[in-house]
This record gives structure tokens, C-alpha cells and sequence, in this order.
């Protein structure tokens, strides 16, 4: 028997387009990248399971959780939702109270365990060449509403204990075409690398 066989990792990646990788090669999505990254640092993990749809509002994943039972051995949960909440001007309240029940759900799926637990912050697609060519009177107010629910969502997992990952930054100021896929929305693994990374230094200090 060999006793230095080190453990394999089961990882959960919640979310909306932005978890798929909506126009991008699935290796490309940022939770095949962090796969990738962790197995480089030893970090033995198979492939994440990924709950997530493009155009999933926070209810909307919450109500897929609702009804359909899941595991509670996941080793790390990452959670990201609300891009769809800003795009269809749903009430923050709602958000909120929804965000809530996901981190718990979120926290429930590792063991109780939030500290195996990540929110991710909503990327600021007024960036976007998307936005500059369908919505270039309202960027102002894209900033300003994806900053709020960023800020709530902060709040709510220091509140729980989870890890939040601020990678709303990296998306600010970002208007390259190369970082873009074709609808001009949604980023290419030059970008989702990027999160990888910042998740995986962070699941590295918790081995």
C-alpha cells in the first residue's frame, strides 16, 4: 500500500456564462484552468463539475440548486453570479437575500466547511466592446450597478467566512479585442488565466 498517495481534489464551480466560458473552449474556462494550475503545483484535482448557464440570474441558480441534490465532499466551491441580476435590473434585495442562500448552499456542498468556499466578484462588462457598441449611453450605470452587487457580495461572504475574490479589477480598463471572444462580451483564456491564478495562490495557502 502506498501511504504517500496524496488525496484528489473534488472542486464545484457555481455559476453563469461567465463560469462556462460562454465562447471559449472549455479548457479555456477559468475552472479547467485552475484544474490545470493546481495539478502543476501537486495539487492532485480532477475535473471540476461545473453548475452554471449562460443567462442564469442568482434566483435562477438558486432554484436549480433547490431541486437537484448534490454531493456534500466537495474540497472548494467557487461561486459567481449577478451579471445577469445587473443586466435585467433585478432588485437588489432579491439579490442579496438570493446570494445568501448560495453561500450557504456554497459552504453546505464542502461539509460546512466556508473556508473551502470562494466568491468570486461579477466582472464589470461595461469594459466590454459589447457594451460600447450596444449600451454606450448607459456605461456609467453598468460600472456603477456591477460595483454595488460586487460590494454586497464582499460584505455577505465575510459575513459567512468564505473567501472573496476580487477579480472585477482585472476587468476594469480592459478593451483589448484579444481579450474579448467574438460576441465581444465574454473573455478569452487570457483573461480566465488570470482568475485561475488569483484562486489557485489562494487554494495553495490553505494546503
Amino acid at each position: 500500500m502506498n501511504f504517500n498517495m496524496k488525496p484528489i481534489h473534488q472542486l464545484l464551480c457555481l455559476g453563469d456564462s461567465y463560469t462556462i466560458g460562454e465562447g471559449a473552449p472549455l479548457y479555456d474556462s477559468f475552472p479547467y484552468q485552475l484544474m490545470q494550475l493546481l495539478r502543476q503545483m501537486q495539487i492532485h484535482c480532477n475535473a471540476p463539475e461545473i453548475i452554471a448557464q449562460t443567462g442564469w440570474t442568482s434566483f435562477e441558480l438558486a432554484e436549480y440548486l433547490i431541486h437537484h441534490p448534490f454531493s456534500t465532499n466537495y474540497d472548494f466551491v467557487t461561486l459567481l453570479i449577478g451579471v445577469n441580476n445587473q443586466y435585467r435590473n433585478s432588485d437588489i434585495i432579491e439579490f442579496e437575500n438570493d446570494y445568501q442562500f448560495l453561500l450557504q448552499k456554497a459552504i453546505h456542498y464542502t461539509g460546512n466547511q466556508p473556508g473551502k468556499v470562494m466568491g468570486i466578484a461579477i466582472p464589470d462588462w461595461g469594459y466590454s466592446p459589447f457594451a460600447a457598441r450596444k449600451h454606450a449611453t448607459n456605461i456609467e450605470k453598468i460600472h456603477k450597478e456591477i460595483d454595488t452587487l460586487n460590494v454586497i457580495c464582499e460584505a455577505l461572504c465575510n459575513k459567512a467566512g468564505v473567501h472573496f475574490i476580487n477579480i472585477a479589477n482585472l476587468t476594469k480598463y480592459i478593451v483589448e479585442e484579444g481579450y474579448f471572444t467574438d460576441d465581444g462580451l465574454h473573455y478569452t483564456a487570457t483573461m480566465y488565466r488570470q482568475w485561475a491564478q488569483m484562486i489557485a495562490a489562494l487554494i495553495k495557502k490553505l494546503q
